[in-house]
C-alpha cells in the first residue's frame, strides 16, 4: 500500500478521533481484491466484494510499518458498522473489540509510543479495546463525528459541560505515560487516570464519576 495513492478527507475531527481521521488512501483494484479474499467473509457473516466494499488505509503514529485499513459496505444493513484491521507487511490482524491483536502486533511491530503520540495511542486503544457495553471512548470534543448526535439540548449541555482534551502528564518512575481523559462509555463519563506502558499495555489508575444515566451513548460497532 504506497503513500502514491490519493488521499480522501471525509472531515473527521483531529481532537479525539485521530486515528479515525483522514486522510484515508484508497485501496483499488487487484489489491483491493486482494485484501478482501484474505478476510472475507470477516468474522465468518460480513460478505465482502469489491463491487461494494470500500476499502481504505491510513498510517499510525505509533508504528513505523504496520497500517489501519477500514471497510464499509452499504450491503451489511448497518450504515454505522465499520470493520477494521492492522496489517503488518500483508498480514491482517482483525480489531475485533478485544486486546490480543493488537498486544500481538505491539509485540511484533514492534509499538514505538513517545511523548509525541501516546495520546493517539490511548485514543486508538481505548477505541477498539471495548467492554460488554462498548468503546471507553475518550470526550474530547462536541465535534467528534464519533459523539452521539440528535441530542435534546439539555443532555447535549450536560456532555458539553464534561468533555475535555485528554492530556499527558509525564512520566512516572517505572517509565509509563501518564494520561488523563474524559471517558464516554456505556451511558456516562467519567475522569480516568492512565500509565501507558511503552509496550502498550495500559492500566487504568482512578476514576472520577462525572455524569451517569445519560440517554444517549456511542453508537459506533466495529464486529
Amino acid at each position: 500500500m504506497s503513500e502514491d495513492d490519493d488521499t480522501q478527507g471525509e472531515g473527521e475531527g483531529a481532537i479525539g478521533s485521530t486515528f479515525l481521521a483522514g486522510p484515508w488512501h484508497p485501496v483499488e483494484g487487484e489489491e483491493a481484491e486482494g485484501f478482501l479474499d484474505m478476510v472475507g467473509p470477516v468474522y465468518g457473516r460480513y460478505k465482502v466484494s469489491t463491487e461494494t466494499t470500500e476499502v481504505a488505509w491510513r498510517p499510525l503514529p505509533f508504528y513505523e510499518q504496520v497500517v489501519l485499513i477500514r471497510m464499509r459496505d452499504p450491503a451489511w444493513g448497518n450504515p454505522d458498522l465499520t470493520l477494521y484491521h492492522l496489517a503488518d507487511e500483508g498480514t491482517p490482524y482483525p480489531l475485533n473489540g478485544t486486546s490480543p491483536p493488537i498486544h500481538e502486533i505491539n509485540a511484533k511491530a514492534p509499538i514505538d509510543i513517545t511523548e509525541d503520540n501516546v495520546l493517539d495511542y490511548l485514543r486508538f486503544f481505548c477505541y477498539f479495546v471495548r467492554g460488554e457495553e462498548g468503546p471507553f471512548y475518550l470526550a474530547e470534543t462536541m465535534d467528534d463525528p464519533v459523539m452521539p448526535k440528535d441530542m435534546e439540548e439539555a443532555t447535549r449541555a450536560v456532555i458539553e459541560g464534561a468533555v475535555r482534551p485528554a492530556s499527558y502528564e509525564g512520566m512516572n518512575d517505572k517509565g509509563d505515560f501518564l494520561c488523563d481523559a474524559v471517558v464516554f462509555y456505556s451511558d456516562g463519563l467519567f475522569l480516568a487516570n492512565f500509565a501507558v506502558q511503552p509496550g502498550g499495555m495500559i492500566e487504568m489508575l482512578s476514576d472520577q464519576r462525572l455524569v451517569e444515566d445519560l440517554p444517549t451513548r456511542v453508537n459506533s460497532p466495529i464486529a
